[in-house]
């Protein structure tokens, strides 16, 4: 490699311009970091998050075939990030279709989300401070109806009797003072 005597940045007698590439370096670099998050997140839905180990998960809710309840799709309209770390179920990624599932709760109320990876725009496991940033791979998709939310249980099962916890025996008690 020989030295730049130039005294300007960039190859010797270039004039400090990068030269236009003609072989898609970018590209290949964001897929290989795809591949890693998959990697990631396969791990997770096979052998669950080990250790302070959680993902956050920023994705585009506005491209074509992400699925996720209509009260969600009203609140994020463009995006969203979610947080796998302990209450999650059926994490699943298909590479086939490039997509992942998951269950999470919001408020309360148990959702399914399906989530193509191309529409993922950033992933990070902040326990070890890793993070990546990606291109969305589509466009917006047209406004589509939205996903049916889980319905509740029949009426003819009665409702469960919530649970009521005493705290008392918890408590830390302090003895008695002595006069």
């Amino acid at each position: 490699m020989e030295d730049d005597t130039t005294g300007q940045d960039g190859p010797a007698g270039t004039g400090g311009e990068q030269p236009v590439s003609l072989m898609p370096y970018d590209d290949w670099t964001e897929a290989a970091l795809r591949q890693v998050m998959v990697r990631a997140l396969q791990y997770a839905a096979q052998n669950g998050l080990p250790g302070e180990h959680h993902f956050y998960i920023t994705f585009r809710t506005d491209l074509p075939g992400v699925i996720l309840p209509p009260r969600l799709k009203a609140q994020y309209p463009q995006e969203m990030t979610i947080v796998l770390q302990h209450q999650f179920w059926d994490l699943a990624v298909d590479e086939t279709d490039a997509v992942m599932t998951v269950g999470l709760s919001f408020g309360g109320v148990p959702s399914t989300l399906r989530i193509p990876l191309g529409a993922i725009s950033a992933f990070a496991d902040p326990h070890v401070r890793y993070g990546l940033r990606f291109r969305a791979e589509a466009e917006p998709a047209p406004e589509e109806p939205p996903a049916p939310e889980p319905r509740a249980a029949p009426a003819d099962e009665p409702a469960p009797e919530p649970q009521v916890v005493s705290l008392d025996a918890f408590r830390r008690r302090t003895p008695p003072k002595e006069s």
